[in-house]
């Protein structure tokens, strides 16, 4: 059996005007129309629905139970349209986002803030880890959209949010300490002070290490800027930290110097999997992205 909503609707106007006529007034169509919709209807299930009585119309044993079950699907069938008009009314829903723990307060509390004041019924369900990790769940379906650096696999697509220079952060007493720039390669007898594993940023450095033809000594691994900065200070080496978060971190131990080294500039962007579904949710949330930080 494959009843259309259009016959149960007719059926529900038919009794509800109490004539065929009035329920084609009602709905804006022809009598016939109507006539032809309920006969489909009674023919589909096999039984008379209304005694018609000249020109008035009284249900059936079997229509008084069709009428009763018709109103509560044409309800559910309206609560469904309602529903998804709030979703993409964005009133309600889910925006399930990734985040890197470097940059994520920076970057992405102002549009937390506009976000929240738009669409206060929206549920921001965040998940925090390094951009590599982050990359395995979009591609999972984990999340939805993620904070990842560029460059990106093909298997995903993605919106620039921010790009800047990385700063040296070196040790008061550092001979570089005084310098304006420096290169990588004037840095490969001092030790690195690098993020966690699965934090993008280490790739970046040891990349560029690589191609100066030096493997640095790694003597400390952390996934807390501050953390990373005291150590800077404490003399344990040098770390490399996006300029807008590092001068944000400054320290009367520590001072920055401008990383001025071919490919090693920090260019985040919002990531999803290229060719998925995007929510209305997730767009809204790309859309302040781009309110915020222009489009490049």
């Amino acid at each position: 059996m494959d009843m259309e909503l259009r016959t149960l609707r007719a059926f529900v106007e038919v009794v509800r005007q109490g004539g065929f006529s009035q329920a084609a007034k009602a709905v804006f169509a022809t009598q016939p129309t109507i006539s032809k919709a309920v006969k489909q209807l009674e023919e589909e299930l096999g039984v008379p629905l209304l005694d018609r009585i000249g020109h008035k119309s009284v249900l059936t044993a079997a229509g008084e139970i069709v009428y009763r079950r018709a109103l509560t699907i044409l309800a559910e069938r309206d609560d469904l349209v309602a529903e998804l008009d709030e979703l993409r009314g964005l009133k309600r829903g889910s925006l399930r986002l990734g985040l890197p723990p470097l940059g994520a307060s920076t970057l992405f509390a102002p549009l937390f803030a506009i976000y929240r004041a738009r669409y206060p019924g929206i549920d921001i369900r965040l998940t925090e880890q390094g951009s590599k990790r982050l990359e395995e769940m979009v591609r999972a379906g984990e999340v939805e959209l993620a904070a990842s650096l560029l460059p990106i696999e093909e298997t995903f697509d993605a919106q620039p949010v921010r790009s800047e220079p990385l700063m040296a952060v070196l040790a008061h007493d550092h001979p570089l300490a005084a310098a304006e720039r420096t290169g990588i390669a004037a840095l490969a007898q001092t030790p690195f002070i690098l993020f966690e594993s699965g934090f993008a940023l280490n790739q970046v450095l040891l990349a560029a290490c690589e191609r100066n033809g030096f493997a640095p000594e790694v003597t400390a691994r952390s996934g807390q800027i501050d953390f990373i900065v005291e150590l800077v200070g404490a003399g344990l080496g040098v770390a490399f930290i996006p300029k807008t978060i590092a001068e944000q971190r400054r320290s009367p131990n520590v001072r920055l110097v401008l990383l001025d080294e071919p490919q090693t500039q920090w260019d985040m962007a919002l990531i999803w999997r290229r060719g998925g579904y995007l929510s209305h949710p997730a767009r809204a949330w790309l859309d302040i992205a781009r309110e915020v930080y222009g489009r490049r």
